[in-house]
């Protein structure tokens, strides 16, 4: 009888999303039944203090009976984010530089602020609507 633990699941179809400091793989992967399952995986890159680097890694394993929840609880909380808090990242306020490259980028910026933030709600929306139904459904 063969192991669980020595199985490896073959990788079917995979995507990266690199987001800073932190990669997102989105890896279609087929169970020992034959059927298909999504393993997401945040990868973050940390540095020691002799400069070599390393990663840690934080999966969520996902199955087809779950994706259609998922998708609403993803879209949802998403949806919830950009409604009580828009789409200007906090986060970056905190950056040295902060004031600096907000005075740059908002004097390279042909666009108003309604036509910025309107064009970052569209790209939120489409980032939350993730469509996981199976084509034989």
């Amino acid at each position: 009888m063969e192991n669980q633990n020595d199985y490896n699941a073959e990788e079917i179809f995979s995507k990266a999303l690199r987001a800073g400091r932190r990669t997102y793989f989105f890896d279609v992967r087929e169970t020992k039944a034959g059927d298909y399952y999504l393993t997401i995986t945040e990868s973050k890159k940390f540095t020691n203090e002799d400069g070599t680097f390393y990663y840690k890694k934080h999966k969520i394993y996902l199955y087809k009976e779950d994706f259609a929840e998922f998708n609403s609880s993803l879209k949802e909380t998403c949806e919830y984010i950009i409604e009580n808090k828009g789409t200007e990242v906090i986060s970056e306020k905190h950056d040295k530089d902060f004031e600096s490259k907000k005075e740059m980028k908002e004097s390279t910026e042909p666009q108003s602020v309604e036509e910025s933030v309107e064009e970052n709600v569209e790209e939120e929306k489409d980032f939350a609507d993730v469509d996981f139904e199976d084509d034989d459904q």
